[in-house]
């Protein structure tokens, strides 16, 4: 056989041997579809007679129920009759849903039918007989891949062995650690553990401890159990620090001349005042043409940060940097973070720049993207700079005032093309020297943020178009948003009927404009915060991809993350792919690129879901010494257990559990998103104000419960 036909090359084939290979290629991921062309090429198939053969094969093992076509010309492997695989998603009562893109009803399985499968375990199911008008059921019965193998929680410590009680409720099972796989674990330490067995027939997997966190209530052990909880790293192993600690911050002569020099050109970054790490700097300058010459400078990490070697391999797995409510745990080690590539200012510092002449409608005439110099006069935190933009007086006044005005010009166009227009409130704590919170602020973006985020999604929408439209480069790694679905439009203009307002949005196009009246029509009404985060939660999630489909939620066609390679990995991508187009170097392979698509967007969750979580261990610390008083509230939630009410004052989300509200027997009216007393007729609605007390603060939990005051 030739080298070609071993790497899967076909000629001639039968149809049964090309059916055979096709239903292969498939089962590698029966969750993906392919069309003929896309099967072609994972075939390697080159000449045109087995081509023309795919779709004559594929629609034949279609006919057979052999593949499933799930839109047109898209073909996957249709999976077995009576079993299914897909994902656990386990329910608050411990019973769960198997869910998976070719599930289409998710399939209930009980909580003793689950057997040892836990939240996120990949199951296979067997499907009992689907009665007529019920939902369908089964019970696993394999285990294919589980989705955790470490664990955060609390030793208890027997005579012989001990527990490990996990502190996630999706992992209802204690863990089995024998006393000699205990590594200094104590009685009441929290550890985490990783699982050496868990036999199906086992209903308590066995685990040796793999890190010793310390006592619970200690802040240093609480955030690194968060972290831990996420399998999110806190600290570097020593060989990527000391690969960091060599890499030199000398800028030769010889890299100042392959670059663009803008070291006499006004420039300055706006930052938050505790950040450390300094990703992008702004530059203005007038041209003598009568245009303004914008420069869009980011950090150059990729100049000191080479693929392949350890620190690289730790950034690309970490895919990002995770900000905790105490502390921002970092992508690249210190000294590139905060030294090395940060652009501090008055230092000189390598940049890949994204470089815009502009008129005085903010309309583009010219641009340039490549690698410059820089040097920054001025460090602005984001309250200094709104204060030269209110005043007209300051350091930078000139081009803080230009830049502003053109950034306003921008935001106004990005919203007539119909980008939508989220403006949260962001949660602030302020710490003692322990890490306890005293203090809850709600900060909201002035329009410092605002002119920072119009030039960085100006950049990341332009390298973005350049590389698409005039380059025609592939592959290449975009930002997209997908349009939200029907279903859950419809679900919140049910919704927000109850409040009186209607969202239009008969047609596609006029949702952001709708939306958009909406939302402000709701500014300073109790229902804000709710409304908002229902929107939220209706819009698509955005992914990186190598196929691009737009961001629609920003309304553009072509939209990347290039401004924060300090804390992102794609950006780091994205700066490799263009300087690689740049200069007519050919990267690798499109599949390559896309599983790194797949592994940020997975690492992103992560990282956004630790820091929720210690947002909400935090909010349940700010209240532990203050059960007993009485708050102001909105219900925020309504569920058949209780409503959960947010604080007005510091955001902090609590339940009143329906078993506590003695004064009536009430039931819950999903309909009307409200629970009712049976005799009183008495009602609680989502959004209506009220008062409570602090009954209790868990923090083992993150869990606040409350009561009503009289």
């Amino acid at each position: 056989m030739s080298k070609k036909q071993k790497s899967g090359a076909v000629s001639n084939i039968s149809k049964e041997k090309l059916a055979a290979q096709i239903r292969a290629i498939l089962s590698e991921n029966p969750r993906q579809a392919l069309n003929h062309k896309q099967i072609s090429k994972k075939l390697n198939i080159t000449d045109s007679f087995t081509k023309q053969l795919i779709p004559d094969v594929l629609n034949e093992l279609t006919v057979n129920n052999l593949l499933q076509e799930t839109a047109q010309g898209q073909f996957r492997i249709r999976q077995s009759h009576g079993h299914v695989t897909g994902i656990v998603d386990l329910t608050r009562m411990g019973a769960g849903f198997i869910t998976g893109d070719d599930i289409e009803d998710d399939i209930f399985v009980s909580s003793k039918n689950l057997k040892t499968a836990i939240n996120g375990d990949r199951v296979k199911v067997k499907l009992y007989a689907k009665r007529k008008g019920a939902r369908p059921e089964g019970e696993v019965v394999e285990i294919i891949e589980r989705a955790k193998s470490t664990f955060v929680g609390t030793i208890e410590e027997m005579p012989n062995f001990a527990f490990l009680i996990p502190d996630n409720k999706n992992m209802p099972f204690d863990m089995f650690v024998p006393s000699s796989k205990l590594n200094g674990a104590k009685q009441g330490m929290k550890a985490v553990a990783k699982v050496v067995d868990w036999s199906p027939k086992s209903r308590n997997p066995v685990a040796e401890i793999v890190e010793v966190l310390g006592y619970p209530g200690d802040n240093e052990t609480e955030m690194h159990a968060i972290l831990a909880e996420f399998e999110l790293p806190h600290r570097f192993d020593p060989e990527v620090e000391a690969e960091a600690a060599t890499i030199s911050s000398t800028i030769t002569e010889e890299d100042i001349q392959s670059r663009r020099d803008f070291r006499q050109v006004p420039t300055f970054t706006i930052d938050p005042d505790d950040a450390n790490d300094f990703d992008d700097a702004l530059s203005l300058r007038s041209l003598d043409s009568g245009l303004l010459e914008v420069g869009i400078h980011i950090a150059d990490v990729t100049h000191y940060v080479r693929q392949g070697t350890a620190v690289d391999e730790e950034a690309k797995s970490r895919a990002t940097s995770v900000y905790m409510v105490d502390r921002v745990v970092p992508m690249l080690p210190e000294k590139l973070s905060n030294n090395v590539c940060s652009l501090n200012p008055h230092e000189d510092k390598l940049t890949f720049s994204a470089v815009f002449e502009m008129n005085e409608k903010a309309e583009i005439v010219n641009e340039w993207f490549g690698r410059t110099i820089i040097n920054s006069d001025r460090r602005f935190s984001y309250a200094e700079a709104q204060l030269v933009i209110d005043t007209g007086e300051g350091d930078m006044q000139n081009q803080l005032s230009k830049l502003h005005r053109i950034a306003r010009i921008l935001r106004k166009k990005r919203y007539d093309s119909g980008a939508f227009d989220f403006e949260r409130s962001e949660i602030k704590f302020e710490l003692d020297e322990k890490g306890k919170p005293i203090g809850i602020k709600l900060y909201e973006a002035g329009t410092s943020n605002q002119l920072i985020e119009e030039f960085m999604l100006l950049a990341n929408r332009r390298v973005a178009e350049f590389v698409s439209q005039k380059l025609h480069a592939k592959p290449f790694i975009y930002r997209i948003h997908d349009r939200p679905s029907p279903d859950k439009i419809g679900s919140f203009n049910t919704f927000v009927s109850r409040f009186g307002y209607k969202l239009n949005n008969s047609d596609k196009n006029s949702l952001p404009k709708a939306l958009n009246g909406l939302l402000r029509s709701a500014v300073g009404k109790k229902e804000q915060n709710i409304i908002e985060n229902l929107a939220l939660r209706a819009m698509a999630k955005a992914v990186y991809s190598t196929e691009n489909i737009g961001h629609y939620g920003l309304a553009f066609k072509y939209y990347t993350h290039f401004t924060s390679p300090i804390r992102r990995y794609p950006d780091m991508i994205v700066h490799r792919l263009l300087a690689a187009y740049l200069a007519g170097v050919k990267p690798g392979s499109t599949e390559k690129y896309q599983k790194l698509c797949d592994h940020s967007s997975k690492m992103e969750k992560l990282a956004v879901d630790a820091e929720r979580a210690s947002i909400k261990y935090k909010q349940v610390e700010f209240l532990s010494d203050k059960t007993g008083q009485t708050f102001e509230g909105v219900i925020s939630g309504v569920t058949e257990w209780g409503i959960y009410v947010e604080i007005t004052e510091n955001m902090c989300e609590g339940m009143i559990h329906i078993r506590e509200m003695a004064d009536d027997y009430y039931e819950y009216d999903e309909e009307n998103y409200c629970i009712s007393g049976r005799s009183s007729g008495k009602k609680y609605t989502l959004g209506d104000n009220i008062n409570i007390i602090v009954v209790k603060a868990d923090l083992q939990k993150k869990q606040l419960d409350f009561r009503l005051a009289e």
